[in-house]
């Protein structure tokens, strides 16, 4: 499913002494099947955006286009119902979301929510759980007898049985420790390659944003800073220092190698093959002494 955001801008406590603008003059065009990365210190804009990708906040001027449904600044919108079933949403700490009595339940709940029978919801619950990788075993376990990271991946199962044709990711990986945090992370990565789902990802980790985006939106201020694929965007990295962002460490590590040697390598490198494979080569031609 296609998004489109046009001149968005939005206003907290609009026309109250407690104003505050938050978005301004954001546009972004996401084709469908695209792993978007939205990338930007804290209070660029980030979360006010994601908000608006299912109507849980409307623009206070410009609009929000998903598929054939459109969120207008001044105008009402009669199907949030059918938006917010299309756009599923994975909030940081998903787990804390759970508050039914077995993993059954917690699941099934929002296709049932959506008018879907208990019997096809059923069906989903079972066919999300799978996609977690988690077994039918725990279906009639209570959700908070799993471990943390059990839990994690019942919640994810619970929006992924929603069968949501966009799937935005809000720092899905808070609080998890480095395996955790690839786990879910290529979890992700290979239901967006399995069901071409748009997929939109929020985050601070500079890593996740290399090596599973095909672009990155930058923002900054409350407005779109700049776009590009991972590696524009990676191989400005004093231009994102001076944004307060960092850069993966396998950037990083390219840098200082490229100083030592005082040669550039032939491209930016995103993940340790690439950087292996280009030192490989660098070496092979001789480094300057």
């Amino acid at each position: 499913m296609q998004i489109n955001l046009t001149n968005v801008e939005h206003k907290y406590q609009k026309d109250t002494p407690f104003e505050r603008l938050a978005l301004r003059e954001v546009n972004i065009d996401i084709p469908s099947g695209t792993y978007l990365a939205i990338i930007g210190h804290t209070g660029s804009g980030k979360s006010t955006l994601l908000q608006h990708l299912n109507g849980l906040l409307k623009p206070t001027k410009g609009s929000v286009h998903i598929g054939e449904y459109t969120l207008a600044a001044g105008k009402k919108e009669k199907n949030l119902r059918a938006i917010r079933k299309k756009v599923g949403i994975v909030f940081q700490f998903p787990e804390h979301q759970l508050f039914e009595e077995t993993v059954l339940k917690d699941i099934c709940f929002g296709p049932m929510n959506f008018g879907v029978s208990e019997k096809e919801a059923i069906m989903l619950a079972k066919e999300s759980l799978h996609k977690v990788g988690l077994s039918e075993d725990i279906l009639d376990k209570s959700p908070f007898d799993l471990s943390g990271g059990q839990m994690r991946r019942v919640a994810i199962a619970g929006v992924l049985a929603m069968k949501p044709e966009v799937l935005v990711l809000d720092e899905p990986t808070a609080g998890l420790d480095p395996g955790g945090r690839k786990e879910i992370m290529d979890l992700f990565y290979d239901i967006h390659k399995e069901t071409k789902i748009s997929t939109i990802l929020v985050t601070h980790s500079m890593e996740d944003a290399a090596s599973y985006a095909d672009e990155i939106v930058i923002m900054h201020k409350g407005t779109v800073y700049e776009t590009g694929s991972p590696r524009e965007i990676f191989s400005q990295s004093d231009q994102l220092v001076s944004l307060g962002l960092d850069v993966p460490n396998t950037v990083r590590m390219q840098l200082m190698i490229e100083q030592q040697c005082g040669r550039k390598l032939d491209q930016i490198c995103l993940t340790m093959d690439e950087l292996s494979e280009q030192i490989e080569s660098l070496l092979k031609r001789g480094v300057p002494k």
